[in-house]
């Protein structure tokens, strides 16, 4: 009898605290936004037969151009890259230093589009490339394959050393 006294009671104490936690993890999906980066390829062409062969650096680092941040901090036998753009101004200024006396600068012009994803998730934005400059210390030329920033790991730059 005491044994089934005491089992109501752990129920009546653990059903309230499991009905809490059931309510709280219904939290909104919101990994579907996640802030949109640009992919990026390393290549190279072939001066013999003059194909396009992947490339790959010994060593990167990437910085956002005027501000302490790093994005890439001295990454080894680098081939892809993904770069974040700037949500609060229409360019992104970065700096590719391949070692402490050579580096590369590379502007990206772009549109910000906010739009609203739900009133759990917030507003998100959608970016995309109009325009680029760049240095050619080592980096060679740049193809734009796609402008539209995303989620999903398309690849948006071929960069040519």
């Amino acid at each position: 009898m005491k044994s089934l006294i005491r089992l109501i009671i752990s129920g009546a104490l653990l059903c309230p605290i499991i009905s809490i936690a059931i309510s709280c993890s219904e939290e909104a999906d919101c990994s579907m936004a996640t802030r949109a980066m640009l992919q990026c390829t390393l290549y190279t062409i072939d001066p013999v037969t003059q194909m396009v062969e992947n490339d790959t650096l010994d060593s990167l680092t990437v910085t956002a151009y005027g501000t302490d941040s790093i994005i890439i901090n001295n990454q080894k036998k680098v081939h892809d890259i993904s770069l974040p753009l700037r949500y609060t101004a229409d360019s992104t200024k970065l700096v590719f230093r391949y070692s402490k006396v050579t580096a590369d600068t590379i502007v990206i012009h772009h549109t910000n589009t906010p739009y609203f994803l739900s009133m759990d998730c917030g507003y998100q934005m959608k970016q995309a490339v109009t325009d680029i400059r760049y240095t050619r210390r080592n980096l060679d030329s740049i193809y734009v394959s796609n402008k539209e920033a995303g989620i999903y790991g398309r690849e948006n730059f071929k960069l040519f050393y």
